[in-house]
């Protein structure tokens, strides 16, 4: 395994025993605050504010640690079989089916079906009125097909799923904390986060915004905008966008979401011009580079995925990130 010296190091401070917990407990203190500000500024939709407060204090001392200091692999054409020598099987992981949320959606048209059957037989409904009640359902079906894009109906299949069962709502869960801590690692600033299409319903006010984090990104976006992005700008995003269905993976075994992550990675290597080829290695490389990092700060996401699905603020679980990690591993 390959890799190279972080991008933050310095050197060990000897302090005497006394000392340690005093110092430890006012770094805390310290840092605890400025996510506060930086809470502050996200609630207040200041992105380049909220970010400007991390960047003064990465990689400082009692600062941000492990802000965009992870550790990653030489950037070069990874073959497959290089990729399963670490362990990884990439149609396991690139070709995700969410069988879970599928099954549950088959079980919800054949309740409706069971139902309208025995709603016929109660109520002693005509042919005409069926014929009525099916011309209903279906135009509101097409209504939401077209005015929402599916808003309603994803809400309504989402907010099951998450109800009755809970392999789907943990798979969630992990997913997007996946999406959190590689965003964090790499240097990619969180602006926050949901757990269903429910919560971001109630966040958003839109029914077209699913489960899903969300990143301070202008500097990706004035790049995108001016026709050229940097190589380590698409490093960063790239990896964002496999650190869902690389967590199903390391944890299931298989990816069921994140096809969407992955469309809109392969539409954005299109839109820059890339071959198959070179699209391919900058795949390969970015999910090595993304499952190493998960492998060696599982602990750290574990944590995260308890923090978030507590509903706590962006701060508070950078501070879990920090605080889970030791200077030594990042």
């Amino acid at each position: 395994m390959l890799h190279y010296v972080g991008l933050s190091h310095f050197p060990q401070l000897r302090f005497p025993s006394f000392r340690v917990k005093c110092s430890s407990e006012q770094v805390s203190v310290s840092r605890r605050k400025v996510l506060e500000k930086v809470d502050e500024e996200l609630t207040k939709g200041d992105e380049k504010a909220a970010l400007s407060i991390v960047k003064d204090l990465q990689g400082k001392p009692g600062g941000f640690r492990c802000f965009g200091a992870a550790r990653q692999v030489p950037q070069r054409l990874y073959t497959l079989d290089e990729l399963k020598l670490n362990g990884i099987e990439t149609t396991s992981l690139l070709s995700p089916v969410d069988a879970t949320l599928g099954a549950i959606e088959r079980n919800l048209q054949l309740a409706a079906v069971v139902g309208g059957v025995s709603a016929w037989n109660v109520f002693g409904f005509s042919p005409q009125q069926v014929f009525y009640l099916s011309s209903g359902l279906l135009f509101l079906w097409t209504l939401d097909a077209v005015s929402f894009n599916g808003g309603v109906s994803s809400l309504v299949l989402d907010t099951t799923g998450h109800t009755f069962s809970q392999k789907y709502h943990n798979r969630v869960i992990q997913h997007e904390a996946g999406h959190f801590l590689i965003a964090y690692l790499v240097g990619i600033l969180p602006r926050g986060y949901t757990l269903s299409s429910l919560e971001a319903l109630q966040k958003e006010g839109s029914l077209n915004v699913q489960a899903g984090t969300s990143f301070v990104d202008f500097e990706f976006l004035e790049e995108v905008n001016g026709g050229k992005v940097s190589a380590t700008t698409l490093n960063r995003f790239s990896c964002i966008a496999l650190a869902g269905v690389a967590t199903e993976y390391l944890l299931y075994g298989y990816a069921e979401g994140g096809l969407a992550d992955i469309n809109k990675l392969d539409i954005l290597l299109r839109s820059l011009g890339f071959t198959q080829k070179k699209a391919d290695s900058q795949v390969r490389w970015s999910v090595l580079n993304t499952i190493l990092i998960l492998r060696r700060h599982k602990v750290a996401r574990a944590k995260l995925a308890e923090a978030m699905t507590a509903g706590k603020s962006v701060g508070s679980c950078i501070e879990t990130i920090e605080d889970a990690i030791d200077s030594a591993d990042i």
